[in-house]
């Protein structure tokens, strides 16, 4: 009994920083451009909200959408305003820097099952 009482603290850093993973794997794959980085991280379904559109996408449709906004807007770099958790998850605020101009992006993220998914990503024109 005592020895599982000792372990459950060694169990919830290893769960947390499981979960920190996941976010920051998302950054870097922002701050590089990189679609692909950030949509294999999509739940099956996810809230994206671009200039142009808002709605709750299939994962498959929404990479279609996150690659061609990268690809298009030229993606040069992801500066970190704010990063934090909560109960349900971790989220980050950020400026999406591109060859179009700054956007604020928020990154929600939520622990489902054993695995860290995007369950919404904002993308607002400053």
């Amino acid at each position: 009994m005592k020895k599982a009482l000792l372990l459950l603290p060694v169990f919830f850093i290893a769960i947390s920083s499981f979960a920190q993973a996941g976010i920051d794997e998302v950054i870097s794959a922002m701050n590089t451009g990189n679609a692909s980085g950030v949509t294999k991280y999509f739940d099956s379904y996810v809230d994206i909200t671009m200039p142009d559109k808002s709605s709750n996408y299939s994962k498959s449709q929404g990479e279609l959408i996150i690659k061609d906004f990268f690809t298009n807007s030229g993606v040069k770099s992801f500066d970190v305003k704010h990063k934090g958790n909560n109960d349900n998850g971790d989220y980050c605020i950020g400026t999406l820097q591109t060859k179009n101009g700054s956007y604020r992006t928020t990154v929600y993220m939520r622990l489902k099952g054993n695995k860290q998914v995007i369950q919404d990503i904002r993308i607002q024109q400053l």
